[in-house]
């Protein structure tokens, strides 16, 4: 075979291996929460080396694992394997040395301490370090190749190599949960903000005007009388108010898809509010859950900002496909706002939530508000 036979012939190794490892990178950073991008690592790598069973365990300080997930045990196996395994054996010794393992079988390894009795037999082994910098985000357990001969040294280098993808995905799913946490957080401050500024000064208004009232009941029922009108308009106010946080609380249901959803809330608006709200889109669209559930709480908080803030006579909710992306318009007549001065009411009014919500899927937003004119409130998302 001559030089150019051989060029041809060792790409489709190459190119299974590239594929392989691509295949598992690709499924492990297309998961958010932490949980579940651990539980998707261990399957890949798993299947990658053609292990039997696999393990991740992210270690604690305290001699045992703050998360352990396993490939290949079922979980009945796993609950009658018993508690978590504490960091000792050879698991102690791979986690201080901090370097890759394979073994031909575990059981000869002078630092083996034996397992539960539920626990499967292994025996040929391969353990990776799954590191970030020089901190140990975790360890790549995996046993019992189906092929026969054990784990070969190519096995070692994928291992390694995916691993440091791993790590990767690790990182971007804590800080993502991390910075989902600070927003809800953020959001519960808001609301608080909400109920506190809107609904408890209303309140307040109300309670002394009744009081008034009642004083003035028998030397001057006109006032009285007058000061009871105001009782009852702060009450549907506060009523209002009230009202509008309750619908911010609720969480969004998406079950029957996201138009459907959008219709039907923009419906409950309608009969809520004295502006009209209207939804004009009837093409059904695909978008992940995330997605979706970002598109509904940006839309969800840009009607709310109109209707609470804007006074006006009508709020739009359009839904536009445009080539590969998903464009949703929140569009009202009220009194707008000016952007220079970085939002309406000192900026209380959620604009740098909905950015984040809609940079956290990739997604566009814009805003355009002219005083006295309105605002438009437009969100793109691809598809």
């Amino acid at each position: 075979m001559g030089t150019s036979d051989a060029a041809r012939a060792e790409p489709p190794g190459a190119d299974a291996t590239l594929h392989a490892v691509s295949s598992a990178v690709l499924a492990v950073t297309s998961h958010r929460s932490v949980h579940e991008v651990l539980q998707v690592i261990v399957g890949a790598a798993a299947r990658l080396v053609d292990a039997r069973y696999g393990a991740l365990g992210v270690p604690d300080d305290e001699g045992s694992f703050t998360e352990f997930v396993v490939a290949g045990v079922t979980d009945e196996e796993w609950e009658a394997i018993g508690p978590l395994p504490r960091q000792h054996g050879m698991l102690a010794a791979m986690l201080r040395d901090g370097t890759p393992q394979r073994l031909a079988d575990i059981r000869r390894a002078g630092e083996f301490e034996g397992w539960p009795s539920a626990h499967p037999v292994l025996r040929d082994f391969l353990g990776v370090p799954i590191r970030h910098g020089a901190r140990i985000l975790g360890f790549l357990f995996l046993a019992n190749k189906r092929a026969p001969g054990g784990f070969t040294e190519a096995d070692e280098e994928l291992a390694v190599l995916f691993a440091g993808h791993a790590a990767l995905a690790m990182t971007n799913a804590r800080l993502y949960e991390h910075n989902r946490e600070l927003t809800v957080v953020a959001e519960r401050n808001r609301l608080a903000r909400e109920l506190h500024d809107a609904v408890a000064q209303k309140l307040f208004s109300l309670r002394l005007t009744a009081r008034a009232a009642a004083a003035l009941a028998a030397s001057d029922p006109a006032r009285s009388a007058a000061e009871l009108d105001r009782v009852e308009r702060l009450a549907a106010e506060a009523l209002a108010e009230l009202r509008a946080v309750i619908f911010e609380l609720r969480p969004a249901d998406l079950a029957d898809g996201l138009v459907p959803s959008l219709r039907k809330h923009a419906e409950v608006l309608d009969r809520a509010y004295d502006a009209s709200v209207r939804f004009t889109g009837d093409r059904a669209v695909t978008l992940p859950d995330e997605h979706e559930r970002v598109v509904f709480r940006v839309v969800q908080e840009a009607l709310y900002n109109a209707l609470r803030h804007g006074a006006p006579k009508e709020v739009t909710v359009r839904l536009k496909v445009r080539g590969a992306r998903l464009v949703v318009e929140v569009v009202d007549d009220g009194r707008g706002f000016d952007p220079g001065e970085n939002g309406r009411n000192g900026g209380g009014l959620g604009l740098a939530s909905m950015a984040e919500r809609a940079a956290s899927v990739g997604a566009v937003l814009t805003i355009d508000a002219v005083p006295a004119k309105g605002t438009t409130v437009r969100l793109e998302v691809a598809l």
